[in-house]
């Protein structure tokens, strides 16, 4: 199916966290401290997201205070951490918010994001994803995980909707 006509039922956008809002980097500090960065572009992408009407979260497979901390920040409508079988917490997400499959996109980068990307109806990986998650892609984007290809992707789907531009409005473009 041709990539605009996916974009079109999506209601829900959900990402892995590390090698997506991040590079894929664990630094610990001396203390034992984890930390992450996150992008700014992708930040602000989410907010045009969910000022567009559009639910965000995420689906990771570790626990870190900092995604909790940016989930917060940022009004994801969606926080799942711990989660060593993804598709069965996407499945349960989708029940909770009374979603098909057709109206939730996925944004990967390795093998454990792969059960989820082949269910649900848009399936994205960032550029740097592992080769088996961009074949199962219907986007991969430009630009690598942590460096705004979050960002990238909302603004594709969004573009797809044709609500884009409305959306930039504010910023005089």
């Amino acid at each position: 199916m041709k990539f605009d006509l996916r974009c079109q039922p999506v209601e829900l956008l959900l990402s892995d966290v590390d090698g997506v809002l991040t590079d894929g980097s664990l630094v610990f500090d001396n203390q034992g401290i984890e930390t992450k960065a996150f992008h700014v572009r992708d930040g602000l992408g989410i907010k045009l997201w969910r000022r567009a009407g559009y639910r965000f979260g995420v689906v990771t497979s570790r626990n870190s205070h900092i995604v909790k901390t940016r989930a917060a920040e940022l009004s994801f409508d969606v926080l799942r951490q711990g989660i060593e079988e993804k598709l069965q917490a996407v499945q349960q997400v989708m029940a909770d918010l009374k979603l098909s499959a057709e109206q939730v996109a996925y944004i990967g980068d390795d093998l454990p994001d792969l059960p989820v990307m082949r269910h649900v109806g848009l399936a994205v990986a960032v550029a740097d994803a592992a080769p088996e998650v961009r074949s199962a892609a219907s986007l991969v984007t430009k630009l690598p995980g942590g460096r705004g290809a979050v960002r990238e992707a909302i603004e594709s789907i969004l573009k797809a909707k044709r609500r884009w531009e409305d959306l930039i409005q504010k910023y005089g473009s």
